[in-house]
């Protein structure tokens, strides 16, 4: 690949957009950044990435964005530490077992359920979320073992498909934990923080990851995440809510446009 200033800057700011919106919204951004790094490069006459190539930037890339966007909402008690050990590990371990299960299964079986799964979470984030929002951060109050046992559900369709999960744990957050918009936010990043861990050490152990272009999107992740997390502190949690819901909608469209 011939490195020029055109090629770093596409590189750059397809990092920047993905992360940006990442940290204002809690959820990884791969939804985005995935089909940038597989079809804009080619547009500016660059050779394409292959898809296990994008699959190891990405994985790299939001293991980066959602630290940046976890340190950007360490103060204001946005981040909900029981929500996270609970629902964290339980992720983690239910990644490990869907990695693990994942050959048990035929691909299409894999892919309609994730699909399903989903279609339910877009579906979840146009139910009305009336007084979510209205409970103090410092008095938030969920079921523990709830929010384990949806993590680990989580997990592992997210193991089985390879992706972090994050559209799913969003909306359940938001509509069965009833967890208010800006708490599920930050919360959502660090545990999808916990979830990458798994899949970068993967890809990295694996030779998928392209080094120069990671190291792009990782630059471009840490200015950009903290800068759309205070973009998300700022916005009307309707706003917010409605970002969600549309970037859901299209990860479900994308899912079964793949199946289909």
């Amino acid at each position: 690949m011939e490195w020029t200033v055109t090629y770093i800057l596409a590189i750059f700011l397809i990092g920047f957009i993905g992360s940006y919106i990442s940290g204002m919204v809690g959820i990884g951004g791969s939804i985005i950044k995935y089909p940038m790094l597989l079809y804009i490069p080619p547009l500016f006459g660059f050779a394409a990435f292959t898809a296990h190539e994008v699959s190891g930037i990405s994985a790299v890339q939001v293991f980066f964005a959602t630290i940046g966007g976890v340190w950007a909402y360490r103060k204001g008690g946005y981040l909900n530490k029981t929500l996270i050990l609970y629902m964290g590990s339980a992720i983690l371990l239910g990644s490990l077992f869907g990695g693990f299960g994942s050959n048990l299964m035929s691909e299409s079986f894999i892919n309609i359920m994730y699909g399903i799964l989903a279609l339910l979470a877009a579906v979840m984030m146009l139910i009305p979320k009336r007084g979510v929002d209205e409970i103090p951060l410092d008095q938030v109050t969920f079921n523990k073992w709830l929010a384990a046992g949806l993590a680990l559900a989580v997990g592992i369709g997210a193991g089985i498909v390879g992706a972090a999960g994050a559209f799913l744990l969003v909306p359940l957050m938001l509509v069965v934990l009833k967890i208010p918009t800006r708490m599920t936010i930050a919360t959502s990043l660090a545990i999808t923080f916990i979830s990458s861990i798994g899949s970068t050490a993967g890809k990295l152990a694996t030779g998928q990851v392209d080094y120069g272009p990671a190291a792009i999107m990782v630059i471009a992740s840490l200015i950009a995440s903290p800068l759309g997390a205070s973009a998300g502190k700022r916005m009307n949690t309707r706003v917010l809510q409605l970002i969600l819901a549309i970037l859901i909608l299209a990860t479900a469209i994308k899912i079964w446009l793949d199946i289909l």
